[in-house]
Formats: structure tokens, sequence, C-alpha cells
């Protein structure tokens, strides 16, 4: 579901800790946004999180 289709980022846990430090579970979700890239000169749809499509505008820029 919430997995970075680049680099297979998925959900990561932990806890929420109250002010009383009561620990209750949580889930950290990578933020997956759908994007139309090109892969080996074709476009393609991919899920992928923020972190990857920052460093793919980035590379772009550069090259």
């Amino acid at each position: 579901m919430a997995t970075c289709e680049l680099c297979g980022k998925k959900p990561g846990f932990g806890h929420n800790v109250s002010h009383s430090n009561r620990k209750t579970n949580r889930k950290f979700k990578p933020n997956i946004q759908p994007v139309t890239i090109l892969v080996d000169g074709v476009r393609r749809r991919m899920r992928i999180c923020t972190r990857c499509l920052r460093t793919l505008h980035k590379q772009a820029r550069t090259a």
C-alpha cells in the first residue's frame, strides 16, 4: 500500500509518547505521490516517495 516503487520505503513503527510518558503504538507512513516519470525512455506512472521525487528533480536540473 504505502510503499515507494523506487526505493522500497515502507511504513515505520514507533510510539506516541504522552506527557505522562504513556506509550501507544503509531505508524510513520512515507509521503507517497503518484507521478509520471521517464524510465528508460518510456513514460511510467509510479507511486514514489517525496524524497525520491526530490532526488529525481535535482538530477534532472543538473543534467
